[in-house]
């Protein structure tokens, strides 16, 4: 396809305004100035790459994603890096799993170059908008959805992928040094042979009741069960989780076709085999999570995600009991491959894997 074209911004935002943003982001509340647009039609293929000003999309009602929910996203981050210049974090990866999801849903694939010149032309773009290494990181949205009007079962013959821009501060609110779970016995967000391993939205929708409960108890994240037996533990509504135990072992629940396939959980399985822990990749049940916490066996554990890097978990709640994991406060794992990772993205640590493409 041809090169990006470029639309000029009548009103970017101001350098004084922006500086006041950027001063607390939070997180996902804020965006930038720009958007990258690609169309894709049947027998033409993806056209019209466009980058121009962030605004609202215009869609027909009877476009077929707002019907038939024919929509994914990735998540990815670009860094400050010690130099000045920009990097992101493994974006081939986002690229190639972002094809995964596009093939369960029967959309259709997008180039991985195509994918990481769009994150490149947004970063480009608003790079003034990267927070500096300790303020942050710009998280960047790719998502693509089925615009043809239709109303009729089948995959739709038009789509529009987007990449949109939010600098952003810490996922949890406050800061917090480790979070409290909900175990969500009632409700379950992905079935053997369903969309589970796939990053669409209704994966998401499925988790917000669950999620509230787990609020009303007074927590942070839901944590969701196998959806067969209703005993082995899947992943957070929206983080995979990951089990340090005291003979230097770790266990992460095992990539079945239910439970997404995160590039922060890939990436920490690396770094934590280098470190010398033995990583297994097993079934792991809420009985058993309980049991080995009070035993001792169990050391800590911690969620995992590209919003929130490593989070640590300090209690577990749910209608069957509560259990606190060690002191309540995280560990020094979590710790030790979060300065790790987070070192890795932000160009503080040497990247042997080659993991950080440089975009400014």
């Amino acid at each position: 396809m041809n090169a990006f074209a470029t639309l000029t911004h009548a009103a970017p935002t101001s350098a004084e305004d922006r500086a006041a943003l950027l001063a607390e982001p939070g997180f996902g509340k804020v965006f930038t100035d720009h958007m990258v647009t690609i169309r894709y039609t049947e027998g033409k293929g993806w056209h019209d790459a466009t980058l121009g000003p962030r605004g609202p999309i215009a869609l027909d009602p009877a476009a077929a994603v707002l019907h038939y929910a024919q929509e994914i996203f990735e998540g990815l981050k670009a860094y400050r890096l010690p130099d000045g210049g920009i990097g992101s974090f493994r974006p081939e990866a986002n690229a190639r799993r972002f094809n995964q999801s596009a093939a369960r849903l029967a959309m259709p694939a997008v180039p991985e170059e195509l994918f990481v010149e769009a994150v490149r032309q947004i970063v480009n773009a608003d790079a003034d908008w990267t927070p500096a290494a300790d303020k942050g990181s710009l998280y960047l949205r790719p998502f693509m959805f089925a615009d043809e009007p239709f109303l009729g079962v089948r995959p739709a013959k038009s789509y529009i992928f987007c990449v949109i821009a939010s600098p952003v501060g810490g996922y949890f609110k406050g800061g917090k040094e480790a979070v409290t779970l909900w175990v969500s016995h009632d409700y379950v967000r992905a079935v053997p042979g369903g969309t589970g391993a796939a990053k669409c939205g209704g994966n998401y929708a499925a988790s917000l009741l669950p999620q509230a409960h787990g609020i009303e108890e007074g927590c942070d994240q839901v944590l969701f069960l196998d959806a067969v037996e209703r005993r082995y533990i899947e992943e957070l509504g929206g983080m995979n989780i990951m089990f340090v135990m005291n003979d230097q072992t770790i266990v992460t629940p095992p990539l079945d076709g239910s439970i997404l396939p995160g590039i922060t959980r890939d990436s920490l399985i690396k770094l934590a085999t280098e470190a010398g822990y033995t990583v297994t990749e097993g079934r792991y049940s809420f009985e058993e999570w309980e049991a080995d916490t009070r035993s001792g066996k169990l050391k800590e554990a911690f969620a995992c995600g590209t919003a929130a890097v490593i989070t640590p978990i300090g209690e577990v709640r749910s209608k069957k009991g509560n259990f606190v994991i060690g002191n309540g406060a995280g560990g020094d794992v979590a710790r030790m491959l979060k300065e790790k990772l987070v070192g890795i993205q932000y160009g503080r640590v040497e990247d042997t894997h080659g993991w950080v493409n440089r975009l400014v």
